[in-house]
């Protein structure tokens, strides 16, 4: 059972006292969620445990034994700290959710203040925890939060980053949404799409398992009307995985060229709810909008393929609905954060 945060400012209001979530209130769709309601929801997976457990057998051997040779050869048991933990840089904050969980793994007597929330734009010096409790624990738990902390704000603020070149170029009216991809860190898929949303941006389908994105492996080496009929049939049963009682959020086609989109078009409406543009410039893209728009279609165009800091602005200008951009965390660097003796 993961248990929340004791300040009530960072504890999702999915949580119950005891850190059960009602799974059955959570809304299908992430991006409707609170960020602290997401990071409940992320965590009821049971990833997050799995992942600091693994950080703690890294560092203190299997199932935390032998444990912190360092501190038991240098320290004494009774001696306590107190600790900051610093932004050395500027960076939007990302992953202090996950510290309650570290410290009850690895930690459990260290009591952490917290000074800033995730989301935040903070500066280069400001304060993001105060930590006291024994000495051992507080360096022990140092390295695995400094690590996910700064992984998942290297995150955030590359996302606030593109977000921000989308409002420059399109302007502040611009409907097109920045979303995530599968190009995640094993084992870190949760975390970095909770950073993307933290960011300013929004979490793609989260696996294999909770929607159909059929992309261009799925139709290698099919004609249009091939790619149509092969489609319409998975249409027909997702249909029925959906009368079945299977979640499937969002039913997407990723198409390489505007004949295979054409051909989607031919589909009868509401069979797709996206249809990604793999690729394609700006010209292309506005073709695609104005076949879309012309068809009296509702599907959703996703521009996704080699979109830099540099495209963004003039890709979100096309008139797509969503940008998916790979690099938000495959291209993502750490930021610095340190924790000092207070």
């Amino acid at each position: 059972t993961f248990l929340p945060p004791a300040d009530p400012s960072l504890r999702a209001s999915l949580w119950d006292k005891d850190g059960s979530i009602n799974m059955a209130a959570v809304p299908v769709d992430e991006n409707t969620l609170s960020l602290p309601d997401l990071y409940a929801k992320l965590c009821h997976s049971g990833l997050v445990t799995r992942l600091l457990e693994l950080a703690r057998d890294e560092d203190l051997g299997i199932g935390g034994s032998p444990g912190d040779l360092t501190c038991q050869v240098t320290l004494e048991a009774s001696e306590q700290s107190k600790a900051l933990l610093r932004a050395r840089a500027e960076l939007v904050v990302c992953g202090l959710a996950v510290v309650p969980q570290a410290v009850q793994i690895l930690a459990p007597d260290v009591v952490c203040e917290f000074k800033a929330k995730d989301g935040d734009h903070v500066k280069k010096g400001d304060t993001l925890i105060a930590l006291s409790g024994p000495s051992h624990q507080v360096l022990t738990l140092e390295r695995t939060i400094l690590n996910t902390i700064g992984r998942l704000s290297g995150i955030a603020t590359r996302t606030r980053t593109f977000r921000e070149a989308i409002l420059a170029k399109a302007g502040e009216g611009c409907k097109a949404k920045l979303l995530d991809t599968r190009k995640t860190t094993p084992g870190l898929r949760v975390l970095e799409k909770y950073a993307v949303r933290c960011g300013g941006g929004y979490c793609h389908r989260l696996g294999l398992h909770d929607a159909v994105l059929i992309k261009d492996n799925h139709i290698a080496n099919l004609t249009p009307p091939q790619v149509a009929e092969r489609v319409g049939a998975a249409v027909g049963r997702a249909a029925e995985l959906r009368k079945a009682g299977r979640e499937i959020k969002f039913f997407e086609v990723e198409v390489d060229d505007l004949e295979q989109f054409g051909a989607l078009l031919t589909l009868p409406k509401g069979s797709i709810d996206y249809v990604l543009l793999d690729n394609m410039g700006p010209d292309k893209l506005r073709e695609a909008v104005k076949m879309r728009d012309d068809a009296g279609s509702g599907i959703q165009l996703e521009a996704s393929g080699g979109v830099s800091l540099e495209s963004i602005g003039e890709i979100a200008k096309s008139g797509v609905d969503r940008i998916s951009v790979g690099g938000l965390t495959h291209q993502a660097v750490n930021i610095d954060v340190g924790l000092d003796s207070a």
